[in-house]
């Protein structure tokens, strides 16, 4: 695929860590890697052939996934990228600022942003000189997400440590953003996305409460 540079690196600038990992959670990190991608630029002609080739169940995340296959076979590059633009751009703002700063407080580069950045430091995790968003969008959260699951930033945290940056980064507002997402205005392709992200975080929220 196509698309801007990765928000995020590690220090040592290990690509990959060798660590392992369950199928199960190599499935979680492929979800918050596949939302990391559509929410950080517009898909490219493979990645909507990739989303269309996608098939789900009857839970409400496979629902979403299976509306998200479907919208995605209808849709083209350009027109995607229109969409993108109008929800996260637009003419001085989008429809939406998919930032944690701005969903846990109004405005942007607040407190949560200096949280994440402490964080970041904690755990050997740096920005990417190349993107100028603030590190709470929240595609890089999701990038970080999937990274801290497969130990791609140096090594595989534990339930109990994914559940604290969980927590502290995502659970407090990414199922606001990703409802928002899925009833926005100007959301055709991206509706499936919110939909898929507010169903997954409920996931994550009560997978994490029943194994800590």
């Amino acid at each position: 695929m196509e698309c801007r540079e990765p928000q995020v690196s590690h220090k040592s600038q290990m690509a990959e860590a060798i660590v392992d990992v369950t199928e199960e959670d190599l499935l979680r990190a492929d979800l918050y890697g596949m939302l990391a991608r559509l929410l950080a630029s517009p898909p490219d002609k493979d990645l909507l052939e990739t989303a269309a080739s996608l098939t789900g169940d009857d839970s409400d995340l496979g629902q979403g996934i299976t509306a998200l296959a479907k919208v995605a076979g209808a849709s083209s590059p350009a027109g995607v990228e229109r969409e993108f633009n109008t929800l996260f751009i637009g003419l001085g703002r989008g429809e939406l600022l998919p930032y944690a700063s701005f969903y846990l407080t109004g405005f942007l580069n607040e407190k949560p942003l200096a949280r994440l950045r402490g964080h970041m430091a904690q755990l050997g995790i740096e920005r990417n000189p190349d993107v100028k968003e603030p590190e709470d969008h929240m595609a890089t959260l999701c990038e970080m997400m999937a990274g801290l699951i497969r130990g791609t930033f140096g090594h595989k945290l534990s339930v109990e440590d994914q559940h604290a940056f969980f927590n502290t980064h995502l659970a407090t507002w990414a199922g606001h953003f990703f409802t928002d997402l899925e009833g926005a205005e100007n959301s055709v392709f991206y509706a499936p996305v919110g939909k898929i992200g507010r169903a997954f975080m409920e996931i994550e929220i009560e997978a994490f409460r029943m194994e800590t």
